[in-house]
């Protein structure tokens, strides 16, 4: 765990290993050329390695396409994207649960717009902890989100969540 040191020197250990002292998850941004198979490419080498996909979104253009995927371990997910020869790179992105409701994805966004927070993305995850649905929200300020979505009883998945699921 990373450690950071206050005003007089001493040690204080960070929330999470990765720095940040909010529940978040990690996904990869993989960039695949526009050749037909290349997404099978990418998917047959995370699952052979015993990963499940939790959520895979891909943006594609002329020349090029990139796939966010979102995978039950991140740690692992990483050191097997390192020997896999795909180019890619990191990101945060906060996974919510869909409350219950008439409008559930209304209600998750009403919230953050009552607190100016933009939605630069959004896409399904393939969790359903407790029976529902859940989504992973790309915003432009992680802090004020996961202030907000907690605050009004927004349940956010962590990575634990997600390998509980396996």
């Amino acid at each position: 765990m990373a450690t950071s040191y206050d005003d007089l020197g001493a040690g204080i250990a960070n929330a999470t290993a990765r720095d940040h002292d909010w529940p978040c998850l990690r996904q990869f941004c993989v960039f695949l050329e526009n050749r037909i198979g290349r997404l099978r490419d990418l998917l047959r080498h995370i699952e052979k390695h015993d990963l499940r996909i939790i959520a895979l979104s891909i943006n594609d253009s002329h020349e090029c396409a990139t796939a966010r995927v979102m995978l039950s371990s991140y740690d692992r997910g990483r050191e097997i994207l390192n020997l896999s020869g795909f180019a890619f790179f990191e990101s945060d992105i906060i996974g919510v649960e869909l409350p219950e409701g008439h409008q559930p994805l209304a209600m998750l966004c009403g919230s953050l717009l009552q607190a100016e927070v933009n939605i630069h993305y959004t896409y399904p995850l393939l969790y359903r902890g407790q029976g529902r649905g859940a989504i992973a929200i790309s915003v432009d300020d992680f802090d004020m989100a996961l202030k907000v979505l907690s605050e009004r009883g927004h349940r956010l998945i962590t990575e634990d969540d997600l390998l509980l699921e396996e």
